[in-house]
């Protein structure tokens, strides 16, 4: 299969899943992030504004906030993701696409990321992701240091054994899911 028609197979199965299920299972992929050392550690962190059924992350957001976490959302300037950071949800306004993308002018290289999580429409056993196409993610996460975690949101609907995947196709470190978390750097 080709990764347009995989990522529309995956993209209609999301879809169809019932919002408050979504929120449900959202729910304990966050809870299981929140208790990880994932986010102990992290003293910066970029999480993404979810659309379109994706798992959520208001909940790792504001935990992040009470903690005294850096957290930083992408918004996307001249075809490319920069990071800025928020101390409040409501420093966020729908901007491309109606994502909601952080207002202001507080700027954090992609080189000070500890952490970041990436959203996906499919993910497979080794850590491959496909996003919507365009290939956001993929270029920043050739910037991020060695040593940035890069962590999957998914539910387990999500997985798969294998997906096509090129050169320029970054891989993740830990995918969580609600029923499990993958470390592919094991």
């Amino acid at each position: 299969m080709s990764k347009r028609s995989i990522r529309a197979q995956f993209l209609a199965e999301r879809k169809s899943c019932p919002v408050d299920i979504c929120i449900s299972l959202s729910a304990e992929i966050q809870q299981r992030f929140l208790r990880s050392k994932l986010f102990y550690y992290a003293e910066c962190l970029a999480l993404y504004s979810a659309i379109h059924n994706e798992v959520l992350t208001d909940t790792v957001s504001r935990r992040a906030l009470e903690v005294g976490k850096t957290l930083v959302y992408p918004r996307i300037k001249d075809d490319v993701l920069e990071f800025v950071e928020v101390l409040s949800q409501a420093d966020l306004a729908p901007g491309a696409f109606g994502v909601l993308e952080p207002q202001g002018d507080r700027l954090v290289p992609t080189e000070m990321l500890d952490l970041i999580v990436v959203p996906g429409v499919v993910f497979d056993q080794v850590g491959h992701r496909l996003g919507y196409g365009r290939g956001y993610y993929d270029r920043t996460l050739t910037v991020c240091r060695a040593d940035c975690v890069k962590v999957g949101f998914a539910y387990d609907f999500q997985l798969t054994a294998s997906l096509p995947s090129a050169e320029h196709d970054k891989a993740l470190s830990v995918l969580m899911t609600e029923s499990c978390t993958i470390d592919f750097t094991a």
